[in-house]
């Protein structure tokens, strides 16, 4: 075999011919024939016994030819990509095959290699960063919630007010007809949390246990397409009415819900709390920017194969999870009304990203080549060996050192570009 005609092409991809020998054609052949024998028919002969010639006077010349190639394409694909020293990515084509008149093969290649990217400016990237601030506001909701939560039910004998738990039985009516899931039995209905349609809760303010009345409402654009934009009738039973009474605000509510004894120490915790979730969500979001930002910052061009590859990789995530939910994907699909093809069109941009992500990521590695000691390395198999349950010594079996090695000089790149990032209080959120 003999490898010709290399090409680089647009989108990371390379062309290139090989020629495969009449000899080595031949064997091919003869090696589809021993195969494919015991599948062909020829009368007078037991199947699988027929000689080749026979065969191919009944059937053609070319009866294994596809099988033949079939037979060199794993050789000659290899030898084309190790003379070229080609990183190939996704599934390689053949793009041309012909065989000459003294059955001599030649096989046209079309591959996506790995690209060879670019990427500039990846330290000191700016992006918005408010600084993170709690108000007294904001730690008198969250010990508010926190009440509604140790909040103890009783029955109120009165009428109903915002807020109360209504207990109701109710069907609902469109065109004077019962319609499908809209009825329902011993309901417990806060009202004014905003629950239900929008109106259905305001117009049981009012009533008391035992009274029937009917509430007039009228269906959201954004609803389910049978019902949105309607107006429905219901007719409702008041089976009881509930209040939540609060506890106090005082150091006994303190130590009731907290590790501490007085009310002030527990606001002095829950806003330290605030601030760290909310410092913790900014952090998050500053990084979410910065890697928008490096993402546009990366040159070169992705194989539309890797791309491919990532989408396959996302729905089969996908799969699974829709899976573990005990739903069928096919079934999930029908229900948000959109085809597997649509679904995959909508993941190819965000699949593009996070290639992206991981080629600057590795850009960047080898650009400020990060040392990575023997201990880090070490340290490293003991997180794996602990994160995955398996002994040390499996976890250096199934992985080698330099991908390790590999593995945490991409995590110090990360580093490297996140912990230069400048934060800015004004620019445009993302």
């Amino acid at each position: 075999m003999i490898v010709k005609d290399f090409e680089k092409k647009e989108k990371s991809t390379a062309e290139f011919t090989v020629e495969v020998s009449p000899e080595e054609f031949e064997s091919a052949i003869n090696k589809a024939y021993m195969k494919g024998r015991g599948r062909i028919s020829i009368p007078g002969f037991r199947k699988g016994k027929a000689p080749r010639r026979m065969i191919e006077s009944m059937y053609g010349t070319g009866v294994f030819y596809d099988d033949a190639v079939e037979e060199v394409y794993p050789e000659a694909l290899d030898l084309g990509i190790k003379e070229n020293a080609l990183s190939v990515v996704g599934q390689p084509a053949i793009t041309d095959i012909k065989i000459g008149e003294d059955k001599s093969l030649t096989l046209r290649f079309r591959v996506a290699v790995y690209p060879e990217i670019k990427v500039e400016g990846y330290k000191g990237i700016e992006a918005p960063k408010p600084p993170v601030g709690i108000s007294d506001k904001d730690v008198d909701r969250a010990i508010e919630n926190t009440r509604e939560q140790n909040a103890r039910v009783e029955t109120a004998d009165r009428p109903a007010k915002s807020g109360d738990i209504a207990t109701i039985d109710f069907v609902g009516y469109m065109d004077g007809k019962p319609f499908e899931g809209g009825a329902g039995e011993d309901y417990d209905l806060e009202l004014g949390s905003g629950t239900f349609i929008p109106g259905f809760e305001d117009q049981l303010i009012g009533k008391s246990a035992g009274e029937e009345t009917e509430v007039n409402v009228t269906f959201p654009e954004a609803y389910a397409p049978e019902l949105a934009g309607k107006p429905a009738t219901f007719k409702v039973t008041v089976k009881g009415i509930k209040e939540k009474l609060l506890p106090d605000l005082d150091d006994e509510f303190a130590k009731d819900v907290s590790e501490f004894d007085t009310l002030e120490e527990y606001r002095k915790s829950v806003k330290a709390e605030l601030i760290e979730k909310r410092g913790k969500a900014a952090e998050e979001d500053f990084r979410n920017i910065v890697l928008s930002r490096l993402v546009d910052k990366v040159e070169g061009d992705i194989p539309d194969a890797m791309i491919d590859d990532q989408v396959n990789n996302m729905i089969d995530n996908f799969k699974y999870n829709i899976r573990a939910q005990g739903m069928d994907f096919e079934q999930y699909l029908k229900m948000m009304g959109m085809e597997e093809s649509g679904l995959r069109n909508e993941l190819r941009p965000t699949a593009e990203k996070e290639i992206k992500a991981d080629l600057a990521f590795e850009y960047i590695a080898k650009q400020e080549n990060f040392d990575v000691s023997d201990e880090k390395v070490e340290a490293e198999y003991e997180r794996l060996a602990k994160e995955y349950s398996m002994k040390l010594e499996d976890i250096k079996s199934a992985v080698l050192p330099d991908a390790v090695k590999t593995g945490l000089q991409i995590d110090a790149a990360k580093e490297f570009v996140y912990g230069s990032a400048v934060g800015t209080e004004s620019g445009n959120e993302e």
